[in-house]
């Protein structure tokens, strides 16, 4: 009857949903979804020890898996001098499933060295991956890509390579979808993720898990002094950065660029997290419901950390990356450890990590391991 009545009286299209918002692939009522997004485990004030406690038994959880336990296995595959360092191709396993290759670049002289978990950034561009940080020699075509990775976002320059020139014990890996394990192009990172969760896990669960796996396996070389490992990355890699930071033990430091945002000033027309595929890197299942970016990443305090932006990257805009500061800044002061976090939003940079960035950023970790 009252279905009958409302015909009668003419209501119209405007009493129901007829089509999704325009551009962005959200739900009409995505603004009352966003309004329950209230992050129930961001630190509020009190004992930030007691918050992280809290806070870290419930995120790992739904970050991670499982908990890796094979043994790591590692074996040289090549090596060449390149100086003040020797850079090596290995094999280790990664996972209980999954063994990889990954580059290793260790200093000449009397260790141990401090060392640095160099994590890739996405771009869309999959034949490199590790190569993105370090030039290889034992494939031309990928040697050719790698040096176009470096001339547009890293000023010429292969960043793992200045770490080690630098001192530091170098290790690069790729994620799943990358050099060594790439997959079916862009547009099949959506099947892949959806997969994954066929098979239990996520796409951002497993990248999170490798990379702890990567820097317990980094922090355990001989040449590598376990209280000085740094996980340093660039965009997506900035993200698995920080996210490394806050999970793994064996990560002491961190070093982020061009991935720093709230959820909110990110769910805006033409970012990157509104159109899937490659923000599946980044969606751990259930996480939002609970904590936002800024309070993930402040699960790594009062370790020192270093997060940077672009004032011009389109992908982060700039008020959202200063909220996230401003969130991630009230974990570290509540430690007494402000000092340790250094944010800057770079003027007239976009989405790059350029060799004065990059200066800025070695310079600070050398001190913070000082």
């Amino acid at each position: 009857m009252a279905v009958a009545a409302a015909a009668a009286t003419g209501a119209g299209a405007a009493d129901y949903e007829t089509q999704v918002v325009d551009g962005m692939n959200l739900p009409a009522f995505h603004a009352a979804l966003k309004a329950r997004m209230t992050y129930p485990l961001a630190y509020g004030g009190g004992d930030p020890a007691e918050w992280h406690e809290q806070a870290m038994a419930a995120a790992a959880p739904l970050m991670l898996p499982y908990e890796a336990e094979a043994p790591f296995a590692p074996e040289v595959i090549d090596e060449v001098d390149r100086g003040s360092y020797i850079a090596r191709r290995i094999a280790f396993g990664v996972t209980d499933e999954s063994r990889v290759a990954a580059l290793l670049l260790v200093p000449k002289g009397e260790g141990p060295f401090p060392a640095a978990l160099m994590l890739h950034d996405h771009g869309a561009r999959f034949d490199i991956g590790k190569e993105k940080w370090v030039s290889p020699w034992y494939d031309g075509a990928r040697a050719a890509s790698a040096e176009e990775w470096a001339d547009k976002y890293f000023s010429g320059r292969y960043p793992g390579e200045e770490l080690a020139k630098r001192g530091y014990v170098v290790l690069a890996t790729d994620a799943l979808g990358w050099g060594d394990r790439a997959g079916n192009g862009y547009e099949a990172q959506q099947a892949l993720a959806a997969n994954l969760f066929n098979l239990g896990s996520s796409l951002a669960g497993l990248m999170a898990l490798e990379d702890m796996r990567a820097a317990e396996f980094l922090a355990g070389l001989p040449e590598t002094d376990p209280a000085r490992v740094a996980a340093v990355g660039f965009s997506m890699g900035a993200f698995r950065a920080w996210q490394a930071a806050a999970l793994s033990p064996h990560v002491t430091a961190a070093v982020a660029n061009c991935w720093m945002g709230t959820s909110e000033g990110l769910m805006v027309p033409g970012n990157n997290q509104l159109k899937g595929q490659s923000a599946w890197y980044m969606l751990h299942p259930g996480l939002p419901r609970l904590m936002d970016y800024p309070d993930v990443a402040a699960l790594a305090a009062p370790k020192p950390m270093l997060v940077h932006a672009g004032a011009e990257d389109p992908l982060f805009p700039a008020a959202s990356v200063e909220a996230a500061f401003a969130k991630m800044h009230g974990v570290w002061d509540a430690y007494g450890a402000d000092a340790a976090l250094a944010t800057r939003i770079w003027e007239d940079k976009g989405h790059v990590f350029t060799a004065d960035m990059q200066d800025a950023a070695f310079d600070w970790l050398g001190a913070a391991f000082r």
